[in-house]
């Protein structure tokens, strides 16, 4: 019989054993999950930029076992339960005792345990009852049976009561010591341990120590000598009164910027985050902007944004959304590194960097500043004013809009619209509505994505994302420009002279490669650029849209964008990191007045960069040597008798540009009319249709076909007196280069217009008629 109760009694065990196990192995939420936390937001040196309230409007923090100071785990099971690792929820003797004690009218005694502590907060248990206290038992057995004692030792330092609203020894830690729950000293640990057993009494306040909070953690410490001999020496640190700080003390610094953390998706578990943020950099940043707007505020500079990125790993180091996070009157609590702008000329450099990339110019080559259509589309620059021949890096740094425009229609694959597509440009339209129109902030884009496509400049053409957390990994990046062409056009924006600010207080000399822009209806100033390590991009405008004359680029941002970078140069030492010269880049003289090799009558040559079986390369044709007969005036035929024959260069320029050479009271001599013998051998520049305009259906009344009149005209070189015009090998008739004659078309459909000069070289375009009613 004895064996057979022995079986019993060993299935009955076995029954148990395995019921706890399940009851342990079963798949169950962790107690992590199931305590609301708050978000501590830390920028890259660790300081707290902004602690949140966890979602039940309580400052806890929950901070994992192993980043909890050692000291403040022992003291807490010293003074609490010395026996936690080994009773089953409940300490039997210690409930006894403390029965004994409060029933027989000795001292209130505690005899619960950390896990009935924990039952008791979680479960929000009155246990002043027999009733609450036995389910208290009961809630901590279960609690023993379904985690681990680490995770439940975890639980409650994270839910231990600190006054108000704060729970958990990594929120107070924050709170009270500005510090993190692992870089706690013996003192501050042992004040953390005694304060939830009276946090009302002894929740520090702001002014002094409570004398209960220092004399409980001393009683503590007495008994932690005991354990630690050693720690004697350090009875008048203990015995010290410490320094607190509160609530009211809590940091909310670069609030659009933490704001943009806590929108961003992260792992649940994840309750610390450390950003890229430099915080010494923010607020500098948040200095000069704020001075910057009251000191302009008469001329309606209300409002600014500012983002600055260290372009070597793409991380965020300063983020201004507006000038005020406060102010309503502004709408500051908007974020303006995120809202869709126009950013009118900013990103030009890139129509010039695709330019280069694709051959069609260096920094030297000379563009026409000239009234030109584009189909149905005049543009006009900035000033009302044209300036005729003109580099692409004067251009550039000068912001004219008909070279840029010119270059954008020039481009292949990828366009200026492919292009930004690929770079990430969020929420475009198709490329059809925004035409050439977009190389002049037609489209709309961020200062997050600017930022991000400078630095792809800076980067030497790779284009990664920007990072807003340390943990981020920095991407290689794809390849969007070639190294050379993005070495080329920040070399190019180096050349722009720095603004006049009557306001600057000092000037730090550090060279930056910048650009401006201005929206239309003067909306938006923006200034974007690289110096240092860093890309800035600057914005100036109202949220609203409401238009400025005050908000130009150049007179607006610019200024704002220099303060800046010296007070940043004023702060640390800015230095651009070194990177080798492109392989493939060489340097070349070319005649200044035409950015082509010089022939032998180039009378000036410059320097500049060229990429070899990329860039343009052609000889020179605006200095041409000619013999003129002193006796007619003409182009003499050879041989040439010097008795009546002597050679002059002459410049030999399109008519357009002749006519605006004119206007600036700089007219050019004109070369004499070649002589009959050199007609029939062209050379030079042939002619160049303006109208009809490319891409466009010209309409007729159909009452009035053959009496209206569609414009025939072009620029030539400057020995051109004539232009012969002809439509289907029609003869149209002769005028003169730069002014129209007329053309009546007889029925709709498409027509061949061509152009012949008088040395013979011709244009011809396609020409598109309707009739409607």
């Amino acid at each position: 019989m004895r064996w057979r109760g022995a079986i019993v009694v060993a299935g009955v065990v076995a029954i148990v054993a395995a019921t706890l196990v399940t009851i342990r192995l079963w798949p169950r939420e962790p107690l992590a999950e199931r305590i609301a936390s708050s978000t501590a937001i830390f920028d890259r040196q660790g300081r707290l930029l902004r602690l949140t309230l966890a979602s039940d409007h309580q400052y806890r923090l929950w901070t994992p076992l192993e980043d909890i100071s050692p000291e403040l785990v022992e003291a807490l099971l010293l003074h609490e339960d010395q026996h936690f690792y080994w009773h089953p929820g409940f300490n039997v003797p210690a409930l006894v005792r403390a029965t004994v004690s409060t029933y027989s009218g000795g001292p209130r005694v505690g005899g619960s345990t950390i896990t009935m502590q924990l039952a008791r907060l979680m479960y929000g248990l009155n246990t002043r009852s027999i009733s609450g206290k036995l389910e208290q038992i009961v809630r901590a057995v279960q609690l023993e049976l379904c985690y681990s004692k680490r995770d439940l030792l975890e639980a409650h330092l994270n839910l231990m009561p600190y006054g108000g609203n704060i729970q958990g020894v990594g929120a107070a830690s924050l709170i009270y010591f500005d510090k993190s729950a692992a870089r706690l000293g013996l003192s501050e640990a042992l004040t953390l341990v005694v304060i939830p057993q009276s946090p009302a009494r002894r929740a520090p306040g702001q002014v002094d120590e409570p004398d209960d909070l220092r004399e409980a953690r001393l009683r503590l410490f007495a008994r932690w000598v005991e354990q630690h001999p050693d720690a004697a020496n350090a009875a008048d640190y203990v015995a010290t009164p410490l320094r607190y700080a509160s609530l009211h003390d809590l940091p909310f610094a670069a609030p659009h910027f933490t704001n943009a953390v806590l929108q961003r998706p992260r792992p649940a578990a994840i309750h610390s985050v450390n950003t890229t943020l430099d915080l010494r950099a923010q607020r500098s940043l948040e200095r000069v902007i704020t001075t910057y707007v009251r000191e302009h505020g008469d001329i309606g500079i209300h409002n600014a944004a500012a983002l600055l990125v260290d372009y070597r790993d793409l991380s965020v180091r300063a983020m201004v959304g507006s000038a005020d996070f406060f102010a309503p009157e502004i709408e500051g609590q908007v974020n303006g590194t995120q809202a869709k702008r126009s950013p009118g000329s900013a990103l030009k450099p890139f129509i010039y960097a695709l330019a280069i990339d694709q051959g069609v110019i260096h920094p030297q080559t000379v563009l026409k500043d000239t009234p030109t259509a584009f189909g149905p589309f005049n543009p006009e620059n900035f000033d009302g004013r044209f300036v005729g021949p003109i580099t692409a890096r004067e251009a550039l740094i000068r912001s004219r809009n008909v070279p840029a425009l010119t270059l954008a229609s020039q481009l292949a694959t990828p366009s200026f619209y492919q292009f930004l597509r690929s770079a990430g440009v969020a929420k475009m339209a198709s490329e059809k509505h925004y035409g050439l129109a977009l190389t002049l902030g037609g489209g709309e884009v961020t200062m997050e994505e600017t930022a991000t496509l400078y630095s792809m400049l800076a980067n030497r053409g790779r284009l990664a994302p920007l990072r807003y957390l340390e943990e981020e990994p920095r991407a290689d990046g794809i390849r969007m420009l070639s190294e050379e062409a993005s070495f080329v056009t920040l070399d190019m924006l180096r050349s722009a002279p720095r603004p006049e600010d009557s306001f600057a207080r000092r000037r730090s000399g550090v060279q930056a490669a910048w650009k401006t822009g201005t929206s239309w209806g003067f909306r938006d100033a923006w200034t974007a650029g690289t110096f240092g390590p860093y890309v800035l991009v600057v914005w100036v405008g109202n949220f609203d849209g409401r238009g400025n004359p005050a908000f130009v680029g150049v007179q607006a941002a610019a200024p704002l964008f220099f303060r800046l970078l010296d007070a940043l140069a004023a702060q640390e030492k800015l230095v651009e990191p070194v990177y080798r010269q492109p392989p493939r880049m060489e340097r070349v003289e070319v005649c200044s007045a035409s950015g082509d090799l010089p022939n032998s009558e180039c009378p000036q040559v410059v320097s500049t960069w060229y990429i070899p079986g990329v860039s343009p390369i052609r000889v020179s044709q605006i200095h041409r040597r000619v013999w003129v007969d002193t006796r007619t005036g003409e182009q003499a035929c050879p041989p040439y008798d010097p008795s009546f024959t002597r050679s002059e260069v002459y410049e030999f320029w399109p008519t357009d540009l002749l006519q605006l050479f004119a206007q600036a009271g700089m007219p050019r001599r004109r070369p004499p009319p070649p002589a009959d013998c050199q007609r029939d051998v062209p050379r030079g520049t042939p002619p160049q249709i303006t109208s009809p305009v490319i891409a466009v259906t010209y309409t007729v009344r159909s009452g009035r076909v053959g009496s209206e009149t569609i414009p025939l005209a072009a620029n030539a070189d400057s020995d051109v007196r004539r232009l012969h015009w002809f439509v289907d090998e029609s003869y149209i008739g002769t005028g003169t280069p730069g002014i129209a004659i007329g053309w009546h078309p007889s029925h709709a459909g498409r027509y061949i217009v061509r152009t012949v000069d008088d040395q013979g070289r011709a244009d011809s375009r396609e020409l598109s008629v309707e009739l409607v009613r």
